[in-house]
């Protein structure tokens, strides 16, 4: 079992509370995930229950484990990467962990190899941690991010991994699919009020549950709030009437009419009581309700791809890695505003493929492409101020429009004027959608667009990409995603690219 006790957790630097004052626990059975935009303190909250207290936080209150806690960080340990299998499981004796082994469809003679971590896919990488953790027979699991930089395939053996496990599971992920198919505890960390407040909501059932009564709740709260705000103006405003009707009467009344200016103060008396009584009523109002939004800029409905305009005639021999040879002979052609998904298994070429379709489109004259890699250094200077990114020629004008969507996206004065590097994942992938839109782009290069978006942002990405009338090539994992957005998937293979039926 692990309780939360009062937990509280402040960033450093500003005291700002990113979580506050968190009571919960974790029973057998409880498959919990927590979910939030990135920043929320997701991956904080794992690490201080497992006791990696960061050094730009600080914490109050008590986290009670008892057994033992087995943690999977976000990212493998880059000081590992370049090791063997045989070194990473040295201390192992892998013959007396049949059954964990089998669990993870791992061989031992795969884990007793001289291979490379490095060269391992995202999918084998998580099974290897898991496989190293399970070894140690832990009483509890926390995962953070398991779900990143792993194909659909892996994805669905982790969904069979969770519901089995005979461990409870505290867990982040922004895979929709898989939090359905999972979760039957919602932790969802949030920020309000232009992140000067934190929010924390629990819900024992499913997401899909969850996400209906949560909508329910705020709309319920919202027409109730509303309401008595209206009624208490109707009655503010009859009251101001009898007001203002009893205060001319004082005014207009003579000397002589002793017993009627009587009668007028203790009326105006009654009149003042009645008003101090509706100013208090006011504060049991219930409040208007905040949820953290997901906004991202919409793109310009007149900006897109006529019908049968040639996009894309993509005829490569083969995909490579330097000398290495991935795939046989890719064929790709896209026409008109079509949206399509490209999947296949990792390490397989599908960024790579993404590379050469944006060099064979970057520089087109008759078209207007942009690009989001997974890895967002390659076209983001972490460095530069974001305004200085979206406004390059610090024109006032495109300044003043870039404060503008930003400011409707949730961005903080000093986050808009601050370093891209300082941003979120999911913040930096907003600005890249932004700048799109500020570009007037009609054709789209995604690579995992959703990756770095929480479940209850990405059904705002997915319908703000259904809107765009231009070209989209993704690459994704994303079921949802594939599914809602793209018109046709494609599967990468060794054999080239295929037209997957989904």
């Amino acid at each position: 079992m692990l309780e939360l006790k009062n937990l509280t957790i402040r960033l450093s630097m500003n005291d700002r509370e990113i979580i506050d004052n968190l009571n919960f626990v974790l029973n057998p059975g409880d498959r919990a995930v927590v979910i939030g935009e990135e920043g929320n303190g997701k991956s904080t909250l794992l690490r201080a229950i497992y006791g990696l207290n960061d050094d730009y936080c600080d914490y109050d209150g008590q986290i009670v484990a008892k057994g033992k806690l087995a943690y999977l960080p976000q990212f493998f340990p880059a000081e590992l990467l370049d090791a063997p299998l045989r070194n990473y499981f040295a201390e192992e004796n892998l013959g007396a962990h049949a059954r964990i082994l089998a669990q993870l469809s791992l061989s031992a003679e795969f884990l007793d190899s001289q291979r490379p971590i490095r060269t391992l896919s995202g999918g084998e990488k998580i099974k290897i941690q898991l496989a190293r953790i399970l070894m140690a027979e832990p009483d509890i699991l926390l995962l953070d991010e398991p779900t990143n930089d792993i194909d659909i395939q892996a994805l669905e053996w982790l969904e069979d991994f969770i519901r089995s496990c005979r461990q409870p599971v505290l867990y982040i992920s922004h895979d929709e699919t898989l939090i359905e198919n999972t979760a039957n505890v919602i932790i969802h960390l949030e920020q309000l009020i232009k992140k000067t407040k934190s929010k924390v909501s629990i819900f024992y059932g499913s997401y899909s549950e969850y996400v209906k009564r949560r909508g329910l709740a705020f709309d319920k709260q919202l027409q109730v709030a509303k309401k008595q705000r209206s009624d208490h103006r109707a009655q503010m405003e009859r009251w101001r009437q009898i007001y203002d009707k009893v205060d001319h009467a004082q005014r207009d009344i003579t000397r002589q009419d002793a017993s009627g200016g009587r009668l007028l103060k203790k009326k105006m008396k009654a009149v003042k009581s009645t008003g101090r009584r509706l100013e208090r009523q006011s504060g049991d109002f219930l409040d208007i309700p905040q949820m953290e939004e997901a906004i991202v800029a919409g793109f310009d409905p007149k900006i897109g791809v006529p019908r049968g305009k040639m996009v894309l005639e993509l005829s490569l021999p083969g995909l490579f890695v330097g000398e290495r040879q991935l795939t046989n002979a890719v064929n790709l052609t896209i026409a008109g505003p079509e949206r399509i998904g490209i999947i296949g298994t990792n390490g397989v070429g599908k960024s790579t493929l993404l590379r050469e379709i944006w060099r064979s489109l970057k520089d087109r004259r008759d078209i207007t492409a942009a690009y989001m890699p997974q890895n967002y250094r390659e076209v983001l200077d972490y460095e530069q101020p974001v305004l200085d990114f979206l406004a390059p020629n610090s024109n006032k004008a495109d300044i003043t429009k870039a404060r503008t969507y930003l400011g409707g996206m949730k961005f903080t004065r000093d986050e808009m004027t601050g370093k891209i590097g300082r941003l979120s994942g999911g913040q930096k992938a907003k600005i890249l959608f932004l700048d799109m839109v500020l570009r007037g782009a009609n054709v789209l290069i995604l690579d995992e667009p959703t990756r770095n978006f929480s479940p209850l942002s990405a059904p705002e990405i997915r319908r703000t990409l259904n809107e765009f009338n231009g070209a989209i090539i993704s690459i994704s994992h994303d079921r949802k995603y594939l599914s809602e957005v793209c018109q046709k998937v494609y599967r990468l293979a060794e054999n080239g690219l295929s037209l997957h039926i989904i």
